[in-house]
């Protein structure tokens, strides 16, 4: 293992330019993450608008270098045609970096569709992989259950999903620390023979494989637990997404009503934060990074706030030190 002595500063390129907060809450959150983590920041966006929110602070000694970017890709636009027409855009500008070997990874609040089309068409995608995938908990009451896929691919195929339950299985291993994960498959029932023409198929080549696959599991264990990574169509998993949200949002709401009469408004307050903390994992996080690209790159909410941003970064960083893309890399190869 190489001593944090010898160990080179991960080196992030990041869209300043992207999100609703752009530049100031984009460069606040980077120096957080430099001082926090020691990160070599590449800030890429417009080069005057960058040096007067970096005037705010010291970053005398810190590796910060600043790279000039002219145009940003708003949201509203089409991003392929804003992609067209904006060829020096920040998040071109970030994708290429990598693509160059100056990057390590990549982050962005920017537009999400602008994020997608250029990670796919400058760094390209993993051998086997279609489309790229997102996955990711769907609720604190399950800190080791991840789902895969929660919204890019709508319509699937069995071979997809073995993907996605090859890249959840690397998630796990790298970025939870789970030595041996459970793979299952979502269905509408836990008996082999369940689910729909997908599910069936895809049940067949996911007991085939080598990867750790436990069965079909159905709705009510994924925030049980009974598997580390949980895999679906892109489609069924944006609904688990959405549902679990509104149902958090849902619950505070109750609680508020009945806990009125019981409990001070500051007690009512701090438990409807923790129930949305656990129920909207998207949002704590600022994002979520995309699996499939041949690179590290995080596209985040565009509401994000420095916080958020600091956050993506050492969750980047993190990818990166432990090799996260080699192994995903290896694993499709033999699946392929």
């Amino acid at each position: 293992m190489t001593s944090d002595i010898n160990r080179k500063p991960v080196r992030v390129a990041i869209d300043v330019m992207g999100g609703d907060y752009a530049p100031q809450e984009i460069v606040k959150g980077a120096i957080q993450a430099v001082e926090q983590d020691g990160t070599e920041l590449i800030l890429v966006g417009s080069e005057d608008a960058i040096h007067k929110e970096l005037e705010q602070y010291d970053v005398s000694g810190l590796p910060v270098r600043v790279v000039n970017a002219s145009e940003v890709v708003h949201d509203g636009e089409s991003p392929v045609a804003a992609l067209r027409q904006k060829p020096d855009a920040s998040v071109l500008v970030t994708m290429r970096l990598a693509k160059e070997g100056q990057a390590d990874a990549v982050v962005s609040m920017g537009h999400t569709g602008a994020v997608m089309v250029s990670a796919m068409e400058i760094l390209g995608k993993l051998e086997g992989i279609k489309r790229p995938s997102a996955g990711s908990f769907l609720g604190g009451f399950a800190p080791n259950t991840i789902v895969f896929d929660l919204g890019p691919n709508a319509d699937c195929k069995p071979r997809d999903l073995v993907n996605f339950a090859v890249i959840g299985s690397v998630v796990a291993r790298k970025l939870l620390h789970i030595s041996n994960p459970t793979i299952a498959l979502l269905s509408n029932g836990s008996e082999e023979g369940k689910g729909n023409k997908l599910a069936k198929e895809t049940y067949q080549l996911l007991k085939q494989s080598s990867i750790n696959f436990i069965g079909n599991v159905e709705g009510n264990d994924i925030l049980q637990g009974k598997a580390n990574v949980i895999v679906c169509d892109g489609f069924t998993g944006n609904i688990l997404l959405k549902f679990c949200e509104g149902l958090g949002n849902s619950t505070i709401e109750w609680l508020r009503a009945r806990l009125g009469k019981h409990l001070a408004q500051k007690e009512i307050d701090a438990i409807g934060n923790d129930l949305f903390a656990l129920t909207h994992i998207a949002d704590v996080n600022g994002g979520a990074m995309i699996y499939g690209i041949d690179g590290v790159v995080w596209v985040g909410h565009g509401r994000s706030k420095a916080p958020e941003v600091a956050e993506a970064i050492h969750q980047v960083n993190l990818a990166v030190e432990a090799n996260f893309l080699g192994e995903l890399k290896s694993e499709l190869g033999k699946l392929q």
